[in-house]
């Protein structure tokens, strides 16, 4: 290796970040990952790691990035306040799971609680088949109103996964065009775009 590459983890207390020399070995120094703002202790450790060892950003070659923080927060369910929306019918999908288990012999297994609670799944009428024909017509005034009670229950994130969305994303798109017409500052996230596969419980979840 003839010049210098970076390595950052950024952890739920410390943010570590390692620097490579042209000779293989290393420097890493640690400060403390700020949460509202992760870049922020990625900036401040890499700047520290450089002007420790005497080298400029010009430089570096490579930097590598990493991070549990999302691990983290779905880990103890913790983050944006998110609600689902699906196809009427399907509201329950990432409750009743699939017959897949950790312990598959295990008749009183404890399976953790969904993501996302009940409370927090809403539905729209809507159905695209499995070779990306439109079954049931999107229900515009429906979602109109999952999209109200959107607004009205303060979720800053939602996740949309209608029924076949990865062979006919329309629905799914147009759900998205009103949401972010009422609340443009609310994330959006499509299963079409985020997990395009078959299977409800894999795309959903």
């Amino acid at each position: 290796m003839s010049a210098p590459r970076i390595g950052v983890d950024v952890g739920g207390t410390f943010t570590d970040v390692a620097l490579e020399r042209p000779d293989g070995t290393f420097a890493s120094i640690k400060v403390l990952t700020t949460h509202q703002r992760p870049e922020e202790a990625v900036l401040a450790g890499i700047s520290a790691v450089i002007e420790r060892e005497g080298t400029t950003l010009d430089e570096i070659t490579q930097i590598i990035h990493g991070t549990t923080l999302a691990t983290n927060a779905l880990i103890e369910r913790r983050g944006a306040k998110t609600a689902l929306v699906t196809t009427a019918g399907f509201r329950d999908v990432i409750e009743t799971r699939t017959e897949s288990r950790f312990e598959q012999y295990d008749l009183n297994i404890v399976l953790p609680p969904p993501l996302i609670e009940r409370k927090d799944r809403y539905v729209v009428p809507e159905r695209i088949g499995a070779r990306g024909e439109v079954l049931l017509t999107f229900d515009e005034q429906a979602a109109r109103g999952v999209v109200a009670r959107l607004v009205d229950g303060g979720y800053t994130s939602v996740a949309v996964g209608f029924m076949h969305s990865y062979r006919n994303p329309d629905h799914e798109r147009r759900f998205r065009e009103l949401l972010s017409e009422a609340t443009p500052s609310t994330a959006v996230s499509l299963s079409c775009e985020v997990s395009p596969q078959m299977r409800e419980f894999e795309r959903f979840n």
